[in-house]
């Protein structure tokens, strides 16, 4: 069920806006136009179903901001719009315990919006590590990474933080002094980015003073960015969601070149890497298999391409669900690979030929002259080799076999 978000504007225009913007965010929005209207709805409603609130700033019954006291002590993460744009109000919403302050100035701040309604969303499963020697301002930069849903964990020193990171797989960001009690904030980096590189671990260098150079020596030495104290609320979470975005962003772009798109599968780009990044030398005993489907161009020519991809797709997913544990990866057209580290020959056959049942098994719903069935080729070898090349090979020769054979069967070296 998708989170709701509670939305109190006065103006039905602003209103319809804004649910539109959390319509975007994939959110459910629960309108209101008054402070009364919404205390109403969420005292009718389970609190914990609410992700957030945007709650303008100047409503009939809360002229100034008494709605976002309302939402803060309900613990919901606050947005919040206004009309008027002034250092006063701005000081008055920044005053409470508000995600952010969003004056409607221009268009792109509506963009922001749908943005940060998403990031609250998101912000839940990544973990963010806060080192500081100081308490107060350690404590102080957790409370505004919670009031945006993060996970925050803070330590005192580079070596608990190491420590923290060992710990939890989650953290994504790490904001540091430049003066750790054990050890400088840029050497402090420096060993961070021996084990995580800037697409895995974002870290922002946090300092006091005037000094020109330290921000230089923070990136230098493999900082993402860098603020110096005091900092600005709003930029500091800025700052935040930019950095954390911009991981999401490269993550995205790596997935969509490592990752076949028909089938969501990793292509054999990935294949290779992988393989050549995770064994030095290939493992024994172990196994590798080529799959090709029977007769494809048949059902292509016959029932057309979309019932193809259906095909594909259907067979792809069965992949995936029988061999969840290992590496698997459609190596173009009708074709796939699996990969078996530390698996014997028994053991390999026996999970190929159950596999092979199931697709033979499989009917694929499509358009028109449906349900297809399919059936699929195997050849699979457990030959100690030194390259993914030599065993590629050796499985090719064998799946020519099982096709020469009359098909849909296994043929292995064992």
């Amino acid at each position: 069920m998708q989170q709701k978000v509670l939305v109190i504007e006065n103006s039905q225009v602003s209103l319809n806006l804004m649910e539109k913007l959390v319509h975007k965010a994939n959110l459910t929005p629960i309108g209101a136009r008054s402070l009364t209207e919404a205390q109403y709805k969420f005292s009718h409603a389970t609190p914990e179903d609410y992700l957030c609130a945007v709650v303008g700033y100047q409503l009939p019954d809360a002229p100034r901001g008494e709605a976002i006291d309302f939402t803060t002590s309900a613990f919901l993460p606050t947005i919040v719009v206004t009309d008027e744009i002034s250092n006063d109000v701005r000081d008055a919403v920044l005053a409470r315990d508000v995600v952010d302050y969003v004056p409607k100035e221009n268009n792109q701040v509506y963009d922001y919006i749908a943005r940060l309604l998403a990031r609250l969303d998101k912000n839940r499963h990544i973990g963010v590590l806060v080192v500081h020697g100081r308490r107060g301002p350690r404590a102080y930069m957790a409370s505004l990474l919670y009031r945006h849903n993060f996970s925050v964990f803070q330590v005192g020193s580079a070596k608990d933080a190491m420590a923290a990171l060992a710990q939890r797989p989650n953290i994504q960001l790490v904001l540091t002094d430049s003066a750790l009690p054990d050890e400088s904030g840029t050497r402090f980096i420096a060993n961070l980015r021996k084990l995580f590189s800037k697409e895995q671990l974002a870290i922002i260098g946090i300092a006091d003073g005037n000094s020109a150079a330290l921000s230089a020596h923070f990136l230098k030495s493999g900082a993402n960015d860098f603020l110096r104290l005091p900092f600005c609320h709003e930029e500091f979470l800025c700052r935040i969601m930019q950095n954390v975005e911009l991981m999401e962003n490269v993550e995205s772009i790596r997935s969509a070149a490592n990752t076949d798109y028909l089938t969501g599968l990793s292509n054999r780009r990935h294949f290779f890497y992988t393989l050549s990044m995770g064994y030095q030398t290939l493992p024994t005993p172990h196994a590798l298999a080529l799959l090709d489907l029977d007769f494809f161009k048949t059902v292509n020519d016959t029932h057309g391409h979309d019932a193809g991809d259906a095909v594909l797709k259907a067979v792809a997913a069965l992949l995936t669900r029988h061999f969840n544990d290992e590496l698997v990866a459609r190596f173009g057209g009708e074709e796939f690979c699996v990969y078996l580290p530390q698996t014997d020959a028994d053991t390999a056959i026996e999970r190929l030929e159950a596999f092979r049942r199931q697709v033979a098994a499989l009917k694929v719903e499509v358009d028109q002259g449906g349900p297809l069935t399919v059936t699929v080729s195997i050849g699979m070898t457990f030959q100690p080799a030194n390259s993914i090349e030599a065993l590629l090979s050796a499985a090719d020769r064998l799946l020519y076999q099982a096709k020469a054979q009359g098909r849909n069967q296994v043929c292995s070296d064992s």
